[in-house]
């Protein structure tokens, strides 16, 4: 069966290279998607072990979209009560961009109203809906003529972990984290620092990687385990052999803040996991930030004035200097969505990529710090 899953913009090449890693070497990029080939285990396993998707979908019918009545009779096709049980809620999301419909929301009641009415044909009875936190949910994507009707066997998005107690006003997605660590080509081995850490996404996506411990080994809710065939025991064989506890890092990771408050929920998100006692937090402005020696890899998130007021041109000007007199031999990685802080840093970056922390469009920049050398890669747009 087709497997399709879900990610930002941005972020299709990469999700594509960690499938390849977890046995998936076919694939075929999508739009902010990537497509598989696979079996039910499979879906579990992703859900478990996959860190760059926001969903895993099932496809369960792909079709021609020439009038607003094929979505309702196609939805109709679908032997909707063999995938779950009429006590069971269910919602209908996604996204559609096609000039056949003149409402945004009509597609969505159209798919709505066939699966309601195929369990009173079927069942005598309908199953109730649930926007805000169905058991069920049911996804259509439409493009111009086509239609695709898959079931979300996810749920609730794969960046909610269930790790993160706390969080700051400005949180990096955990899955951009994840993306972040892998463009970043860390070997897992090198020391890697986050000054502008928050409530330790970076620090936390970096150690269950190096740990091999799946990110979402927190998590306890997925939409498959709502589904009627939903098979516990290959889900708990799944589940068990999954790495849980290390008992050391192979690697040095160092975080801090300015904010008391950040470096607190960073320890507090931190305690729940075996390795959180190896990882150094400190509470400093990252010009007092303790820098080790070179060589490291520094991917930090700072601040960018969208969500928390900051003196852009102070902040990220004293990074950028720290950077150029203090950091030799370190590769460093900034994601920020402000073109003023890059052009305060004052340095050439050897690449760029383009992304989307939530709704902030960002760029994701690498600069290589080599002593009385401005030498860079080719930039790649």
């Amino acid at each position: 069966m087709n497997i399709v899953l879900k990610t930002f913009y941005g972020l299709e090449d990469v999700l594509a290279d960690e499938l390849k890693e977890l046995g998936f070497p076919d694939s075929t990029k999508l739009n902010r998607a990537v497509q598989i080939e696979g079996e039910w285990k499979d879906v579990y396993f992703l859900n478990l072990h996959v860190r760059c998707a926001i969903s895993v979908l099932v496809e369960l019918r792909k079709f021609p979209v020439k009038t607003e009545k094929d979505l309702y009779n196609e939805a109709k096709k679908i032997n909707w009560s063999s995938l779950f049980d009429v006590r069971k809620t269910f919602a209908v999301k996604g996204a559609v961009h096609s000039t056949i419909f003149n409402h945004s929301q009509f597609p969505f009641l159209l798919i709505k109203d066939a699966i309601v009415d195929h369990f009173r044909d079927v069942k005598g009875e309908r199953p109730d809906i649930n926007v805000k936190s169905p058991q069920i949910v049911v996804d259509l994507y439409v493009r111009e003529n086509e239609g695709v009707i898959s079931i979300n066997t996810s749920g609730l998005p794969l960046f909610q972990r269930g790790y993160r107690q706390s969080t700051g006003d400005a949180p990096l997605n955990e899955v951009v984290a994840a993306a972040l660590l892998r463009m970043s080509e860390w070997d897992k081995k090198t020391t890697l620092i986050d000054p502008f850490c928050g409530s330790g996404t970076i620090l936390i996506e970096a150690a269950l990687l190096a740990a091999g411990i799946p990110s979402n080994i927190e998590r306890t809710h997925y939409a498959f385990k709502n589904m009627a065939n939903f098979d516990a025991d290959l889900w708990e064989e799944i589940h068990s052999g999954a790495n849980k506890l290390v008992k050391e890092l192979p690697c040095t990771l160092i975080g801090g803040d300015i904010d008391s408050q950040m470096v607190m929920k960073t320890r507090r998100n931190l305690r729940g996991f075996s390795f959180g006692r190896f990882i150094e937090v400190h509470n400093a402005s990252v010009d007092e930030f303790p820098f080790p020696e070179g060589p490291a890899v520094m991917i930090t998130n700072p601040p960018y004035g969208e969500r928390l007021e900051t003196d852009v041109e102070d902040l990220y000007g004293t990074l950028g200097s720290i950077m150029k007199h203090r950091l030799m031999g370190y590769s460093c990685f900034v994601i920020s969505s402000s073109e003023a802080g890059f052009k305060y840093l004052a340095l050439r970056p050897n690449k760029k990529y383009k992304l989307f922390n939530g709704d902030l469009e960002c760029s994701f920049r690498k600069y290589s710090i080599y002593e009385g050398s401005k030498k860079s890669e080719k930039t790649e747009a």
